[in-house]
């Protein structure tokens, strides 16, 4: 026994699946369908995405990885302003420029000045690294934006009281970016307070079931999760402040079709 997860233990996990399935029928909350295509589509996804990584890391060309990296980006944009429910044409190139400032900062810093892999963009750290950084940065994006939207829309009788006060745009939306902020970053602090103890991170366990020393992939997990929370909080911010000018018309109101 060797530890590796062969095609036919796969399998095997798939059965799992049966148990949830069975509370929701029971539950009647009508998402088998969903669950089941979910399930489908993150299969043939990752599968298809271990084929082509496969290929990515023979090659290590920093110009495939790269490309690779631009689209999880775009990817990942659209899937944020998607599941905010915001408009994607007037807000997809703001968000797409805060998005990949953030993951890119985070990112290049644990590579270039943490890291620094000989080549300096091997695929094996970049690919990994930066979609580690995206994929965990997801949610609180969503949530910020959407937080701060829908709080001046449900408060627009408060919001209005600060103009006719004569706050200026930034003044009047800053109670809003404060919630905002505060209910993007508040459950990665939880996480971050309780992680070791409560839970082991899927970065750590991956490279000690890899085979590497433990304080090594401590020290991994470390480094990941300060680009993750660095990322998130820069990201939220920005695409917020990036977003502003285009969701307000010229009487600084919110514009209604802000969402969808």
């Amino acid at each position: 026994m060797n530890g590796n997860l062969s095609f036919w233990s796969l399998l095997w996990m798939y059965a799992l699946i049966l148990v949830p399935l069975g509370i929701f029928y029971y539950l009647r909350l009508g998402i088998i369908r969903d669950t089941l295509i979910s399930l489908l589509r993150m299969t043939v996804q990752l599968l298809l995405v271990g084929l082509y990584l496969k290929y990515v890391f023979q090659l290590n060309n920093p110009f495939v990885s790269l490309g690779w990296v631009a689209m999880m980006l775009v990817v990942a944009n659209r899937s944020i302003l998607n599941k905010a429910g915001m408009q994607q044409r007037p807000f997809f190139w703001r968000s797409l420029a805060g998005v990949s400032a953030s993951t890119l900062l985070a990112g290049g810093w644990f590579i270039l000045v943490a890291i620094r892999p000989d080549p300096i963009f091997d695929a094996r750290y970049v690919v990994p690294i930066i979609g580690m950084i995206l994929g965990n940065s997801l949610r609180s994006n969503v949530l910020s934006v959407e937080r701060f939207y829908s709080s001046i829309r449900k408060n627009e009788g408060e919001f209005m009281t600060y103009l006719m006060l004569g706050a200026t745009l930034r003044e009047a939306t800053r109670p809003y970016l404060r919630e905002a902020m505060k209910a993007s970053v508040n459950p990665s602090v939880a996480t971050m307070a309780t992680m070791g103890i409560v839970s082991l991170p899927g970065m750590m366990t991956g490279q000690i079931l890899g085979g590497a020393m433990p304080m090594e992939a401590i020290k991994y997990q470390i480094g990941i999760m300060i680009c993750i929370f660095t990322s998130m909080t820069v990201a939220a911010m920005v695409n917020i402040l990036l977003s502003m000018p285009v969701a307000f018309d010229a009487y600084q109101r919110l514009k209604p079709d802000v969402f969808r």
